[in-house]
């Protein structure tokens, strides 16, 4: 049967997993009576929470007598580990652009990935029934993008195709509004080239995901890229460097029919099949014949950029929530991730109490702590900080990431303001229509930290962020933190209304009535710089005399309740998050005040 490996690419919420929704529907993949959910690509709980992907997956269609892999890759540059993996499995992209926002900055990312890799795409502009739709200057964006990313004339000949991915229609002609898919099935069976696989050279494989399973263990998915694999075929797994890493049989042969694996007794070279049997072969591994002893090229990933420290949970509330608090735990789950997540690095500290965890990005690791959190785990989280490099002079360097930016023209000003005192130098500014600006910065991750909940405060919840890593540069120098001091409990108890009353006048508060509290832990922003330690616990004293007048009733301000992510954006270098399964508490690090003293005064000396 013909075969054809495509990856869809494309920014966030431009309708990919839509789309391919309706690829299986309009292929006949899903029964017309069968019950299928919503986005079936995005079957994690937090992918359909957050309605991003974060995992990339392969499925299948077959249309025509041509059997279609599809690859679904992470939209998010947080995740770009995944995307850089896959596309060494597939011939030919599909780039999805949104007809209104046009290419942004993680479109970019991914499809310079592709362009180098030499890969044709075909551009789909979608949404087109939107009605701020501008087409025409979107496809002179896209064109824009390829020649800035060096494509080729043969890749800048791209063929278009006008679609809406929710109603199921694509045509090469943009004032349809109406229509099935047929066009996209088309031009993926003639545009893009059958895999150039040796069908009779020795069996070759190169790993790009890993699952777990609990029947079969390790489940190792890439692309066949020479000879043919049998059920109980001997193998073995070769590293980057020619090594061999272990020697076993594959055990289990699976390829994708729809949203399922299926077992099958042999694949070919060309095929996107997962292998079981092995135990310790990881991603970039070759799996091969005993006999090659040369490993297959493997695309190098780049290197983290961010780490957060996962501590075990020792506040005093440790223990009454999640099932799994020990380091032994940590340690375990965190080698797993690191495992399947190439893009993640785990070290652990001297003390053996907590790891350093590098990442991509604040969405990466926010993602792990609150999958974490969701499998029973209690973690005691530092702020993020910058991995820093060094040039080949010795002077310091750190990661810039690329800011895209669309607000209303009012709260432009305020923007670049905002951005200038967090280092960020403008590159472009234009107006994108509509009231609108976009406004292009390059800045020093470290001054981004923190930033999307005040910029999201000061546009009134209208402005648009798009960050991407850029590059290493020049060391910027101090850039001013919080400004503000925390309000921080100064005993165990519950909070009483009565006391909570007075603190409001001091600054915003974290915790309601009744919230268990304990000594160390933040209860509330301060007005002033400095941090101030108070007792949210104080009731009202009791006497044998009435007051002539009545109690008033005290009327408190809802509390401000922060969300993991607004919760490791806002803590300082001496702060803590406590995450549990049920709760996100802020904390000092040393919870005792003589110790924070003592430390306060070292820091000084």
């Amino acid at each position: 049967m013909p075969l054809r490996n495509i990856a869809i690419i494309a920014h966030v919420d431009h309708g990919k997993t839509t789309l391919v929704d309706q690829l299986f529907r309009q292929s006949g993949t899903f029964r017309d009576n069968q019950r299928i959910e919503e986005r079936a690509m995005d079957s994690n709980d937090l992918e359909k929470e957050r309605g991003i992907t974060i995992l990339a997956k392969c499925t299948s269609v077959e249309w025509n007598g041509t059997h279609i892999n599809i690859v679904d890759t992470p939209g998010h540059a947080d995740f770009g580990g995944e995307v850089e993996r896959i596309l060494s499995m597939v011939d030919g992209v599909i780039l999805l652009v949104d007809s209104s926002e046009g290419a942004m900055p993680q479109t970019k990312f991914v499809t310079g990935k592709a362009l180098a890799l030499g890969l044709r795409p075909i551009v789909v502009v979608n949404k087109v029934d939107r009605p701020d739709e501008r087409i025409q200057e979107v496809l002179d964006e896209v064109f824009d993008l390829f020649v800035s990313l060096d494509a080729t004339d043969e890749q800048l000949d791209f063929p278009v195709l006008y679609a809406s991915g929710r109603n199921g229609y694509a045509n090469e002609d943009p004032s349809l509004r109406e229509g099935t898919l047929t066009p996209l099935f088309e031009k993926i069976v003639d545009h893009v080239p059958p895999p150039a696989a040796d069908v009779d050279g020795p069996f070759k494989f190169l790993v790009t995901l890993l699952d777990r399973d609990n029947f079969l263990g390790r489940i190792l998915t890439g692309k066949v890229q020479s000879g043919t694999v049998k059920v109980n075929s001997p193998i073995h797994a070769l590293d980057r460097d020619g090594k061999v890493v272990e020697t076993g049989r594959a055990s289990k042969l699976m390829a994708f029919r729809g949203l399922e694996r299926v077992p099958v007794d042999e694949a070919r070279a060309g095929d996107i099949i997962s292998i079981a049997g092995l135990t310790e072969a990881t991603v970039a591994n070759t799996i091969a014949d005993p006999s090659v002893t040369e490993p297959l090229y493997a695309q190098p990933i780049d290197p983290p950029t961010l780490s957060m420290r996962f501590a075990v949970n020792d506040s005093p509330m440790a223990g009454r929530e999640g099932s799994k608090v020990t380091s032994r735990m940590i340690r375990d789950r965190l080698e797993r991730e690191a495992e399947s997540n190439v893009a993640i690095r785990v070290t652990e500290s001297a003390d053996k109490d907590s790891f350093e965890v590098a990442g991509r990005g604040e969405l990466q690791l926010g993602v792990l702590i609150e999958t974490m959190r969701r499998e029973g785990f209690e973690l005691g989280i530092s702020r993020p900080r910058v991995l820093y490099g060094e040039d080949e002079n010795g002077q310091r360097t750190e990661p810039y990431e690329s800011v895209v930016i669309d607000v209303d023209d009012e709260h432009a000003g305020t923007v670049v303001e905002k951005m200038a005192t967090r280092k960020g130098e403008m590159t472009d500014m234009r107006p994108s229509g509509g009231g609108k600006t976009r406004i292009t910065f390059s800045a020093p991750s470290r001054g981004l930290i923190g930033y999307h909940g005040e910029f999201l405060s000061d546009t009134r919840g209208t402005g648009i962020m798009n960050r991407l890593f850029e590059k290493y540069g020049p060391y910027k120098g101090k850039i001013e933190g919080r400004k503000n001091g925390v309000l921080i409990s100064n005993g165990a108890g519950e909070a009483v209304g009565y006391a909570l009353g007075p603190l409001e006048e001091r600054g915003i508060l974290f915790v309601g009535v009744g919230t268990p509290l304990y000594e160390g832990m933040i209860i509330g922003e301060n007005a002033k710089p400095d941090d101030l330690e108070v007792n949210p616990m104080k009731s009202k004293q009791l006497t044998n005399f009435r007051s002539t007048g009545k109690d008033d009733a005290i009327r408190l301000t809802p509390p401000k309740i922060m969300t993991l992510e607004q919760a490791i954006a806002y803590i300082d270098d001496d702060e803590m998050v406590e995450v549990t399964p049920k709760s996100i508490r802020l904390r000092k690090a040393l919870l005792d005040p003589h110790e924070r003293k003592k430390a306060g005064r070292k820091k000084n000396d």
